[in-house]
């Protein structure tokens, strides 16, 4: 587990992006489900309770709880309320902004009793439980789209397609075009980190927000404050690609995100991403599941070169050809996958309502203001 997974956990801890190998494996200590990790490096003062077992860096450390005197998620919600506003009172005078199981042992909270820990946690995780159910519904309705793209056109079971012949190994009547046909292709704003604020600004779309393999990360979302132009501005629906990875096995360069409502209208993208807007007569959502799910991230991300970052240049996305189906079949996907983007930003939005009715009580029920 790494930081990063950490921040973008609710109040399990699931999924990764690395893995140990088994030299790895056999130098570092294997923490059980029930550990509750705190970021002290990188994305300080995240948390969340492993729900897996895993292995983690030293810039994450991991607390297992007494349970005869602490409710995990008691202690998680604790340092949420308290780490998240205060973490750089406890790291002054440090080159950089950071933690130690020192300074986090040193502080001292006022603790109920075990029974009204417990009663605390449970009306806070009734929002982590409604967040992660509508995590794992968005994961099915995109799975859902994802096997309809692939059953249509990349395996032509589309309907009908018993009367239609296959002319070098392409349906009848479908053509190959190149992205730049398809689309319009502009570059992210190069920005300084002076430009990084902690709270105002814009919205600020980076390569944090690019999950692996595609779709979009919240979490990953960071303000901005600055000078822009216009073609740096992205709206809920628009469709960026990462040109930028730096991520062990090149998980994220050439996948694919959409902008979700709730990101809102005003944000501004990075220049590790660029942004694809579709031509006139081309299907936003079509060829937005092209490029999830075509081969379309698989061969385009073999051009990115690099060491430790890996870059892509813009022009081997244009350049790369897709099967571009009549617009009668483009016409069907889009109204199906639109529909499930849109309960997926329903879902979305829902989650941070949740996020935000959760924030807000926590640090009532915390401070004693509210009884439970």
């Amino acid at each position: 587990m790494q930081t990063g997974d950490v921040k973008a956990a609710g109040l399990y801890l699931r999924d990764y992006e690395q893995t140990y190998s088994d030299a790895g494996l056999a130098q570092s200590k294997l923490w059980p489900v029930g550990t509750l990790c705190i970021t002290i490096a990188a994305n300080i003062a995240e948390t969340s309770i492993l729900g897996v077992e895993a292995c983690f860096p030293d810039s994450v450390i991991g607390f297992v709880a007494d349970e005869s005197k602490a409710d995990t998620r008691f202690i998680k919600y604790l340092f949420d309320a308290v780490l998240k506003k205060r973490f750089r009172s406890f790291t002054q005078g440090a080159a950089q902004d950071n933690l130690s199981q020192a300074k986090l042992l040193s502080i001292r909270f006022p603790v109920p009793e075990r029974a009204t820990q417990t009663k605390i946690a449970n009306a806070l995780s009734a929002y982590d439980d409604l967040i992660e159910n509508n995590r794992r519904r968005i994961g099915l309705l995109e799975e859902a789209a994802r096997v309809l793209y692939r059953e249509w056109f990349v395996h032509f079971r589309f309907p009908g397609h018993e009367h239609v012949g296959i002319v070098d190994g392409t349906p009848e009547g479908w053509e190959r075009r190149k992205i730049v046909e398809l689309a319009d292709v502009f570059r992210g704003k190069s920005y300084r980190s002076a430009e990084l604020v902690d709270s105002g600004g814009q919205p600020f779309v980076n390569l944090k927000c690019i999950d692996r393999y595609g779709g979009f990360r919240v979490s990953g979302l960071k303000r901005f404050r600055g000078e822009h132009k216009n073609h740096h501005v992205t709206v809920p629906g628009d469709i960026v690609i990462a040109v930028t990875d730096m991520t062990r096995n090149a998980m994220i360069v050439a996948q694919a995100a959409r902008v979700p409502l709730t990101v809102g209208y005003d944000a501004i993208y990075s220049m590790d991403l660029i942004k694809a807007v579709p031509k006139g007569g081309v299907e936003a959502e079509w060829f937005y599941g092209m490029l999830r799910y075509s081969r379309f991230s698989t061969v385009v991300r073999e051009y990115a070169t690099g060491a430790t970052v890996l870059h892509l240049k813009p022009k081997h996305v244009e350049v790369w050809e897709a099967v571009v189906p009549t617009a009668r079949y483009r016409r069907v996907f889009s109204e199906r996958f639109g529909a499930i983007l849109q309960q997926v930003d329903n879902l979305e939005l829902q989650n941070a309502s949740c996020e935000s009715a959760r924030d807000l009580l926590l640090p009532r029920l915390m401070n004693g203001d509210l009884s439970v």
